[in-house]
């Protein structure tokens, strides 16, 4: 019976752009056979179910044949089936929707409201200040410490 190392078989079938990518995912125990996380270096069989967490879904796919060399994007349906549950789609989707409403606060750009508000505590802040030029004399100097001592 023939078997391939799972990483080398996850990148034929296009799970993982990269050789290097899919040892990684392994060692990090993103990829599983059984519940178990398995090595890169892992032989699998026709039959075998694996299944790869890439967050926020972990999909799942059944070995229906060995190859060693990269697939053509029309040849992997051959090679591998999807079962990867929907409900890890729908979990998909909502993550993809639920994106803008749930944007954590300080990333992207300030809103119109956030941007008036920084302005306000610019100008409150600095309007108070007193602020001397190196021109000044030392006369200016001594007033101003008077005026805030």
């Amino acid at each position: 019976m023939m078997e391939a190392r799972v990483d080398k078989w996850l990148w034929a079938m296009r799970v993982f752009k990269t050789r290097t990518i899919a040892t990684e995912a392994c060692k990090k125990g993103r990829v599983t056979m059984g519940g178990n996380p398995v090595k890169p270096s892992r032989a699998i069989k026709v039959g075998d179910v694996i299944e790869v967490r890439k967050p926020p879904i972990t999909y799942s796919f059944r070995v229906k044949a060995l190859s060693n060399g990269r697939l053509g994007a029309k040849l992997v349906p051959d090679y591998l089936e999807n079962i990867t549950p929907q409900s890890q789609y729908d979990l998909l989707e909502m993550t993809r929707i639920s994106g803008f409403v749930d944007r954590r606060k300080g990333l992207g750009r300030p809103t119109k409201r956030d941007s008036r508000q920084m302005s306000k505590f610019r100008e409150d802040t600095y309007a108070d200040t007193y602020y001397l030029d190196f021109e000044d004399s030392d006369e200016d100097l001594e007033d101003y410490e008077e005026d805030n001592i």
